[in-house]
């Protein structure tokens, strides 16, 4: 509460939300960009803000750290195309071919990890039908949610068709009132600072080992490339 009070909101739903987000985004897993580099940069004993602020270099890339502001873009957008606030599943439907056939992903959907709809996205879909079941874009996020994986899924290719937590945040954030899309990262950043200060402090306690790739020969490339060598994967 204190937190949301800071940045100028006093809504008690708006409090709710940033209880519920600082928790989903802490950190979920050590693989991505962020967490892996503070753990990485706190191998070598460096001090805890360097860890963190390397890992917020890493947050700072638009891969990692900029996913939920695409996907606001990509359905102000189509909202802007259709010329609808509240587009149909039909509306939705062609659209997302139509992103598709451009050689375009649809924001928001796919995980490197998961194979089913992210718990977290779940989370803050209760979220909205708890406190704005009403509103056009929440409800735009949902008709997408019912929408998209079955026309991913189709493609024969596509190894996780569903949501993952960035594909509705945004528009939690836009039914309060937040519109500084590019806040949206340094929330997500406070919010990994949780995640990722409690790992190191664990990293510290267990005396976890200087982290050092393996190293990557010119004859390893080679055998990969002839296919005698799946190190890499298929």
């Amino acid at each position: 509460g204190n937190f949301a009070h800071m940045m100028g909101y006093e809504q008690e739903g708006f409090k709710e939300l940033m209880r519920l987000y600082m928790t989903i985004h802490a950190d979920h897993e050590g693989g991505n960009v962020s967490a892996h580099t503070t753990h990485l940069v706190g191998s070598a004993l460096s001090d805890p803000f360097l860890s963190f602020a390397a890992g917020m270099n890493g947050l700072a890339g638009p891969l990692h750290g900029l996913a939920n502001q695409e996907v606001i873009k990509w359905i102000f957008e189509m909202r802007e195309t259709l010329g609808v606030d509240l587009p149909s599943k039909d509306q939705i439907a062609d659209y997302v071919k139509k992103t598709l056939s451009e050689g375009k992903v649809v924001p928001g959907y796919g995980h490197a990890v998961l194979r089913k709809t992210d718990p977290r996205f779940t989370a803050q879909m209760e979220f909205g039908k708890k406190h704005m079941p009403d509103d056009p874009l929440v409800q735009t996020v949902w008709r997408i949610y019912d929408t998209v994986p079955d026309i991913l899924n189709g493609l024969g290719k596509v190894k996780n068709p569903w949501p993952n937590v960035d594909a509705h945040s945004g528009a939690l954030l836009v039914h309060y009132g937040m519109v500084e899309y590019e806040f949206y990262t340094v929330l997500f950043g406070v919010s990994r600072a949780l995640g990722v200060l409690a790992s190191l402090c664990w990293d510290r306690a267990l005396g976890m080992p200087l982290e050092r790739p393996k190293s990557v020969t010119t004859t390893l490339v080679k055998d990969w490339l002839a296919g005698k060598d799946q190190i890499w994967g298929e």
